[in-house]
């Protein structure tokens, strides 16, 4: 196995490390995946990124990505196969990033008070909800004249935003059903039952346990 490869630390269900797996794997991008545990954090990857949080990517000793936007952009200006970067059109690329960035700052405290609201039963579910909606209902009327968020084709929009979708739904798996959200059921269906979404999701032996050399994706 090639010594040179990056490695990249990854939390099996966080939302940011499952994006950034996502697309390493659609870039091509072969990466060592050390899977780790919010409990025992390898010193390694502390060494590296003593924010401690996931993903890190070590491409080597002199250069860390600790966000997990600029893994992704890392790995699509390496190699853009499928064209998530929408490369033919100008401003698709800044339009994406003006809404992760919403998606990031604003959507995702919104939606982990929905998620706190059904955990402890709070009285707030239906307003935390309706919190949400907005920002959710942008992407599902952007899904009546395209199967994807940009388009045609899927982009780096749909892959940064499809872990908190995926949350969001779960929080109410009743309500998402309705028609209120068939585009976006429609849409977070495909991608879940895609096999990306099972090789972007499959289990890796914990790094500290094991340290079994694990390439994502093989």
């Amino acid at each position: 196995m090639p010594a040179t490869l990056p490695v990249l630390y990854s939390l099996q269900n966080c939302p940011y490390a499952m994006r950034a797996r996502l697309v390493l794997l659609l870039a091509q991008q072969k990466v060592l995946l050390r899977a780790i545990s919010l409990k025992d954090k390898p010193a390694e990857m502390l060494l590296a990124s003593p924010k401690g949080t996931v993903p890190v990517l070590v491409i080597n000793s002199d250069e860390v990505i600790d966000e997990s936007l600029t893994i992704m952009l890392w790995a699509l200006k390496r190699s853009d196969p499928e064209n998530l970067l929408y490369s033919q059109h100008a401003n698709k690329l800044a339009e994406m990033l003006a809404m992760i960035e919403e998606s990031d700052t604003e959507f995702k405290p919104t939606l982990e008070k929905y998620k706190r609201a059904k955990r402890y039963h709070g009285n707030d579910l239906e307003a935390c909800r309706l919190a949400c909606e907005p920002f959710i209902q942008g992407l599902e009327q952007r899904l009546i004249q395209h199967a994807f968020f940009m388009g045609d084709t899927p982009s780096l929009l749909d892959y940064a935003l499809l872990p908190f979708i995926r949350q969001f739904s779960r929080v109410n798996k009743s309500i998402f059903s309705q028609d209120r959200y068939s585009n976006l059921h429609r849409w977070l269906s495909y991608h879940l039952q895609s096999r990306l979404f099972a090789k972007a999701m499959f289990k890796y032996p914990l790094w500290l346990e094991h340290h079994e050399q694990c390439i994502l994706g093989e």
